[in-house]
Protein backbone atom coordinates (compact mmCIF):
# COMPACT_ATOMS: atom_id res chain seq x y z
CA UNK A 1 0.00 0.00 0.00
CA UNK A 2 1.46 3.40 -0.90
CA UNK A 3 1.56 6.26 1.61
CA UNK A 4 -1.20 8.09 -0.24
CA UNK A 5 -3.41 5.01 -0.28
CA UNK A 6 -2.75 4.35 3.40
CA UNK A 7 -3.46 8.00 4.25
CA UNK A 8 -6.67 7.93 2.23
CA UNK A 9 -7.75 4.73 3.98
CA UNK A 10 -7.11 6.28 7.39
CA UNK A 11 -9.04 9.44 6.53
CA UNK A 12 -11.92 7.40 5.16
CA UNK A 13 -11.93 5.24 8.27
CA UNK A 14 -11.99 8.31 10.51
CA UNK A 15 -14.81 9.89 8.50
CA UNK A 16 -16.91 6.72 8.59
CA UNK A 17 -16.32 5.98 12.28
CA UNK A 18 -19.11 8.26 13.60
CA UNK A 19 -21.68 6.83 11.16
CA UNK A 20 -20.68 3.24 11.87
CA UNK A 21 -20.73 3.94 15.60
CA UNK A 22 -24.21 5.47 15.39
CA UNK A 23 -25.54 2.51 13.43
CA UNK A 24 -24.06 0.02 15.89
CA UNK A 25 -25.32 2.04 18.88
CA UNK A 26 -28.84 2.23 17.41
CA UNK A 27 -28.88 -1.50 16.76
CA UNK A 28 -27.56 -2.27 20.24
CA UNK A 29 -30.34 -0.12 21.71
CA UNK A 30 -32.98 -2.00 19.77
CA UNK A 31 -33.19 0.55 16.93
CA UNK A 32 -32.18 -1.87 14.19
CA UNK A 33 -33.32 -1.11 10.67
CA UNK A 34 -34.11 2.46 9.79
CA UNK A 35 -31.62 3.93 12.25
CA UNK A 36 -28.62 4.41 9.93
CA UNK A 37 -26.49 7.33 10.99
CA UNK A 38 -28.75 7.91 13.98
CA UNK A 39 -31.61 9.09 11.75
CA UNK A 40 -35.17 8.07 12.47
CA UNK A 41 -36.74 6.34 9.49
CA UNK A 42 -40.35 5.57 8.81
CA UNK A 43 -40.96 1.81 9.05
CA UNK A 44 -42.11 0.06 5.90
CA UNK A 45 -45.67 -1.18 6.35
CA UNK A 46 -45.69 -4.94 5.87
CA UNK A 47 -48.87 -4.96 3.79
CA UNK A 48 -49.87 -8.09 1.84
CA UNK A 49 -48.89 -6.27 -1.37
CA UNK A 50 -45.44 -5.38 -0.01
CA UNK A 51 -44.89 -8.95 1.15
CA UNK A 52 -45.94 -10.23 -2.29
CA UNK A 53 -43.47 -7.90 -4.02
CA UNK A 54 -40.72 -8.88 -1.56
CA UNK A 55 -41.29 -12.55 -2.41
CA UNK A 56 -39.85 -11.86 -5.87
CA UNK A 57 -36.34 -11.28 -4.49
CA UNK A 58 -34.00 -13.49 -6.53
CA UNK A 59 -32.98 -14.19 -10.11
CA UNK A 60 -35.48 -15.25 -12.77
CA UNK A 61 -35.21 -16.66 -16.31
CA UNK A 62 -38.03 -16.44 -18.77
CA UNK A 63 -39.36 -15.55 -22.16
CA UNK A 64 -41.78 -13.30 -23.98
CA UNK A 65 -43.25 -13.16 -27.46
CA UNK A 66 -41.66 -10.52 -29.68
CA UNK A 67 -43.42 -10.19 -33.02
CA UNK A 68 -44.60 -13.80 -32.83
CA UNK A 69 -41.11 -15.09 -31.97
CA UNK A 70 -40.13 -16.39 -28.55
CA UNK A 71 -37.39 -14.24 -26.99
CA UNK A 72 -35.39 -14.90 -23.82
CA UNK A 73 -35.75 -12.60 -20.83
CA UNK A 74 -34.25 -12.27 -17.37
CA UNK A 75 -35.15 -10.32 -14.28
CA UNK A 76 -33.24 -9.84 -11.06
CA UNK A 77 -35.06 -8.56 -7.97
CA UNK A 78 -33.48 -7.37 -4.75
CA UNK A 79 -34.24 -5.26 -1.70
CA UNK A 80 -32.44 -1.93 -1.28
CA UNK A 81 -32.67 1.19 0.85
CA UNK A 82 -32.61 -0.75 4.14
CA UNK A 83 -35.61 -2.81 3.01
CA UNK A 84 -37.64 0.22 1.88
CA UNK A 85 -37.56 -0.48 -1.87
CA UNK A 86 -37.72 -3.45 -4.22
CA UNK A 87 -35.37 -3.08 -7.19
CA UNK A 88 -36.52 -4.96 -10.31
CA UNK A 89 -33.88 -5.17 -13.07
CA UNK A 90 -35.22 -6.41 -16.40
CA UNK A 91 -32.58 -7.52 -18.93
CA UNK A 92 -29.62 -6.90 -16.61
CA UNK A 93 -26.35 -6.02 -18.39
CA UNK A 94 -28.03 -5.72 -21.80
CA UNK A 95 -28.27 -2.52 -23.88
CA UNK A 96 -31.99 -2.35 -22.99
CA UNK A 97 -31.64 -2.95 -19.25
CA UNK A 98 -34.50 -1.31 -17.35
CA UNK A 99 -34.95 -0.78 -13.62
CA UNK A 100 -38.25 -0.45 -11.82
CA UNK A 101 -38.20 0.69 -8.21
CA UNK A 102 -41.22 -0.36 -6.15
CA UNK A 103 -41.59 1.62 -2.94
CA UNK A 104 -44.14 2.91 -0.47
CA UNK A 105 -45.20 6.56 -0.57
CA UNK A 106 -47.19 7.08 2.60
CA UNK A 107 -50.16 4.73 2.33
CA UNK A 108 -49.79 4.01 -1.39
CA UNK A 109 -47.35 1.79 -3.28
CA UNK A 110 -45.53 3.21 -6.31
CA UNK A 111 -43.48 1.80 -9.18
CA UNK A 112 -41.00 4.14 -10.90
CA UNK A 113 -39.83 2.60 -14.19
CA UNK A 114 -36.48 3.73 -15.63
CA UNK A 115 -37.21 2.87 -19.24
CA UNK A 116 -35.09 2.20 -22.32
CA UNK A 117 -37.34 4.82 -23.96
CA UNK A 118 -35.34 7.34 -21.88
CA UNK A 119 -38.25 8.34 -19.65
CA UNK A 120 -39.39 7.52 -16.14
CA UNK A 121 -43.11 6.77 -15.82
CA UNK A 122 -44.46 6.49 -12.31
CA UNK A 123 -47.29 4.07 -11.63
CA UNK A 124 -49.42 3.54 -8.51
CA UNK A 125 -50.99 0.36 -7.17
CA UNK A 126 -54.65 0.00 -8.20
CA UNK A 127 -57.16 -2.78 -7.57
CA UNK A 128 -56.23 -5.83 -9.66
CA UNK A 129 -58.56 -8.11 -11.62
CA UNK A 130 -57.47 -11.24 -9.72
CA UNK A 131 -56.39 -11.90 -6.11
CA UNK A 132 -52.98 -13.22 -7.23
CA UNK A 133 -52.13 -9.99 -9.07
CA UNK A 134 -50.64 -6.60 -8.29
CA UNK A 135 -51.58 -3.92 -10.82
CA UNK A 136 -49.90 -0.54 -11.26
CA UNK A 137 -51.23 2.24 -13.51
CA UNK A 138 -49.63 5.43 -14.83
CA UNK A 139 -49.80 8.49 -12.58
CA UNK A 140 -47.14 10.79 -14.03
CA UNK A 141 -43.53 10.73 -15.12
CA UNK A 142 -40.45 12.61 -16.21
CA UNK A 143 -39.11 13.14 -19.74
CA UNK A 144 -42.56 12.39 -21.18
CA UNK A 145 -43.89 14.96 -23.64
CA UNK A 146 -47.45 14.73 -25.00
CA UNK A 147 -47.63 11.80 -27.44
CA UNK A 148 -44.33 10.21 -26.31
CA UNK A 149 -44.21 6.45 -25.93
CA UNK A 150 -44.21 5.45 -22.27
CA UNK A 151 -45.26 2.59 -20.01
CA UNK A 152 -48.89 2.83 -19.02
CA UNK A 153 -49.21 -0.13 -16.65
CA UNK A 154 -47.64 -3.28 -15.28
CA UNK A 155 -49.48 -6.26 -13.81
CA UNK A 156 -47.55 -8.84 -11.81
CA UNK A 157 -49.29 -12.23 -11.66
CA UNK A 158 -48.05 -14.58 -8.94
CA UNK A 159 -48.54 -18.17 -10.11
CA UNK A 160 -46.61 -19.91 -7.32
CA UNK A 161 -43.38 -19.34 -5.34
CA UNK A 162 -41.24 -20.08 -8.40
CA UNK A 163 -43.32 -18.69 -11.29
CA UNK A 164 -44.73 -15.28 -12.10
CA UNK A 165 -45.85 -13.34 -15.17
CA UNK A 166 -45.42 -9.65 -15.91
CA UNK A 167 -47.70 -7.81 -18.32
CA UNK A 168 -46.29 -4.47 -19.47
CA UNK A 169 -48.51 -2.11 -21.50
CA UNK A 170 -47.33 1.07 -23.20
CA UNK A 171 -48.96 4.05 -24.83
CA UNK A 172 -47.80 6.01 -27.85
CA UNK A 173 -49.48 9.07 -29.37
CA UNK A 174 -52.50 8.39 -27.17
CA UNK A 175 -52.97 4.82 -28.43
CA UNK A 176 -52.49 1.85 -26.12
CA UNK A 177 -50.23 -0.79 -27.63
CA UNK A 178 -50.50 -4.56 -27.30
CA UNK A 179 -49.15 -5.78 -23.96
CA UNK A 180 -45.79 -7.52 -23.63
CA UNK A 181 -46.23 -10.59 -21.43
CA UNK A 182 -43.17 -12.06 -19.74
CA UNK A 183 -43.20 -15.55 -18.19
CA UNK A 184 -40.57 -16.08 -15.47
CA UNK A 185 -39.25 -19.08 -13.52
CA UNK A 186 -37.07 -18.60 -10.45
CA UNK A 187 -33.43 -19.66 -10.92
CA UNK A 188 -32.39 -22.34 -8.47
CA UNK A 189 -29.03 -21.97 -6.74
Amino acid sequence: MTRLTLAAALVLGILLMPVTGAVNTARAQGGGKGQAGGMDARPVAQTPEWKELSSLVGAWDGWFSDGGKKADATVEVRMTGDGSAVMHVLGKDTPHEMVTMFHPDGTRLLATHYCAAHNQPRMALVPAKAPNQLAFEFVDGTNIAPGDTHMLSVVLTFLDADHHDETWTSQSKGAVGPPAVFHFTRKKK
